[in-house]
């Protein structure tokens, strides 16, 4: 459940879990969360028999932007087999990705995000430069059908 106070939390405590519960090993842990964007679709009606010229706006469809995660390439394939599991038609791949926001100290979630029936859509790594010591990054792109948060 949310929690609420006056100071706003840093975004730097959080666990992962993609579906799996695991949160606590190396697989589990991420550099990186990138929310989507979450919008409303509207569309506007207006009668010709109308008193005023402006039109009513009338709700439609949600839509999603896709949920990156990022974290540092270890020789884990976890990410890459959902992926291919994806990309060959898997009718069982999509799982619920659940984000949890820590407090400073990491002894209690303060908010939660629910990505339901969450699949892979893009799966990739950083350069490989020979000259620049950076660590080599693996990305993971989700689409879902719906956010949930508490």
């Amino acid at each position: 459940m949310a929690v609420m106070r006056d100071k706003p939390y840093p975004g730097m405590n959080f666990t992962v879990d993609l579906g799996t519960g695991d949160i606590d090993s190396p697989d589990a842990g991420l550099i990186e969360v990138i929310f989507p964007e979450a919008r409303i679709q509207t569309f506007e009606y207006r009668n010709g028999n109308e008193r005023v010229n402006e039109p009513r706006k009338i709700q439609g469809l949600t839509h999603y932007g896709n949920l990156v995660l990022k974290r540092g390439a270890m020789g884990s394939l976890a990410w890459y087999e959902w992926w291919h599991h994806a990309r060959n038609g898997d009718p069982d791949v999509a799982r619920t990705v659940v984000v949890q926001l820590l407090n400073e100290d990491h002894s209690e979630v303060v908010l939660t995000w629910r990505f339901i029936r969450a699949l892979p859509t893009n799966y990739q790594f950083s350069a490989l430069n020979a000259v620049v010591p950076e660590t080599l990054i693996e990305s993971l792109e989700l689409a879902f059908e719906r956010l949930e948060m508490a």
